[in-house]
């Protein structure tokens, strides 16, 4: 009965904070803030890794993707997100609900293969470190990178396209600041069980298994590490890893505490303000965490900056 009822969309209205106009109003300045410095600093990272020669590296062409990816994910929701905290007018075109859904997907789910493939590599530079050279060439870094862009945008493009087409009924309400997938299933009315399957298998692949591999890699380079006898060697070791493991640990603990946690029926606003701010704050911090904890990138930047200055 319900898919005799479906509508044609045009649009959706995105809830967000719409009951609480005060809140949107605190959350305004926060989020902007934080959108720009995420704008300002990964893009920082991305232009010292390509100006300085000493940067390129595996790690550091790795860490450029990382902030590729965090640019895309926030400007896949944030810019649109600000405008509705000011604007009583909350809608979504059903395209632009299409697009914002599939550049999300694929943008995350990039950034789960990314973090694994950047545990392989400080894998192979502590544990092999003469063969390294050779093990992580140019070639296979590229490789790595574009399987892991191309297999996340055609996943992405596939859960997309089949959750679009599905028949909605009844309101077009989605309780969320942006087009989540899992939100607009639940205004569908057809057979769902395509796109859940799709998603679960989606979810096994780029969630326990890439962070199977981390554990794995980080278990072998902690055992390496043990083995050196310098106290020197052993922290000089631990530090190319540190800023790394940080992002990882922000990373899954949030999509997790997000993803994971037990489903109460009724949701809570502070459920949706820790969704927000962990989907800005995020991809914030990363470019923080590797400057601060990172020595090559701190001088590449002063270097950087020092010749710019003097070529004025």
């Amino acid at each position: 009965m319900d898919a005799f009822n479906s509508t044609q969309v045009s649009e959706f209205f995105l809830k967000g904070f719409s009951e609480y106009p005060a809140l949107e109003h605190l959350l305004f300045p926060l989020c902007l803030v934080m959108y720009l410095v995420t704008l300002l600093g990964n893009t920082g990272i991305v232009a010292v890794s390509m100006l300085d020669v000493r940067l390129h590296t595996p790690m550091y062409f790795f860490l450029s993707n990382l902030s590729i990816l965090d640019i895309c994910y926030t400007s896949s929701f944030a810019p649109l997100m600000l405008v509705h905290f000011l604007s009583s007018q909350k809608t979504i075109s059903f395209a632009g609900c299409g697009i914002q859904m599939c550049l999300s997907l694929s943008t995350g789910s990039t950034e789960c293969l990314l973090l694994a493939i950047m545990a392989y590599d400080r894998y192979l530079a502590i544990c092999w470190p003469l063969q390294y050279p050779v093990l992580m060439s140019h070639q296979l870094c590229l490789l790595l990178v574009g399987v892991a862009w191309s297999f996340a945008l055609l996943k992405s493009v596939t859960e997309t396209v089949i959750a679009m087409r599905l028949p909605f009924c009844g309101h077009h309400v989605i309780s969320h600041f942006f087009c989540e997938i899992v939100e607009v299933l639940k205004l569908a009315c057809g057979d769902k069980s395509v796109s859940e399957a799709l998603l679960l298998a989606g979810s096994i692949l780029l969630l326990p298994m890439p962070l199977a591999l981390i554990c794995l890699s980080y278990t072998l380079i902690l055992v390496t590490v043990l083995r050196v006898p310098s106290a020197a060697g052993r922290r000089k070791a631990f530090s190319t890893c540190s800023a790394h493991l940080t992002v990882v640990v922000l990373f899954y603990g949030a999509v997790i505490y997000t993803y994971m946690k037990p489903k109460t029926k009724e949701a809570h606003v502070s459920d949706g303000v820790f969704t927000v701010l962990y989907a800005v704050v995020t991809p914030m911090l990363n470019p923080v965490i590797y400057s601060l904890r990172n020595r090559e990138v701190k001088e590449a930047a002063r270097k950087v900056w020092n010749k710019n200055w003097t070529s004025r």
